[in-house]
């Protein structure tokens, strides 16, 4: 895709999962919460016409691969977190661009949330 294409894009809102994520020592002990909201850029046109799952993003298959990884991580900062998580959505070569929102609840006291915000194009 050229850096003219209108992209299309598919949403992946609230995914909810566990993982060790932090730098405080109480953080490092028990999984906690992470909600996850991935966008996708992609083309559609193809598959539109086709109607072929071959021929758009399989968003199920990059969920599967995100829940894997997030899962079994144990990084201190969510920024690194969202890193590995938009770079496992653009293993995907369909996948051109990709921002990744990433929400620890509770991380600060009087707040419902502190959330990270990247983008990232494929090379």
């Amino acid at each position: 895709m050229s850096s003219d294409t209108n992209y299309d894009k598919i949403h992946i809102r609230e995914l909810l999962l566990r993982c060790i994520i932090g730098i405080r020592e109480w953080e490092r002990k028990a999984p906690q919460n992470v909600i996850i909201d991935i966008t996708l850029y992609t083309d559609f046109t193809k598959a539109a016409e086709t109607d072929d799952i071959s021929d758009t993003v399989d968003y199920v298959t990059i969920k599967k691969h995100v829940i894997e990884r997030v899962e079994s991580s144990s990084f201190m900062l969510v920024e690194r977190l969202a890193q590995v998580i938009a770079s496992t959505c653009l293993e995907d070569k369909k996948v051109a661009r990709v921002d990744v929102t990433l929400s620890k609840p509770g991380a600060l006291r009087f707040a419902k949330t502190v959330a990270v915000e990247i983008t990232r194009f494929r090379e």
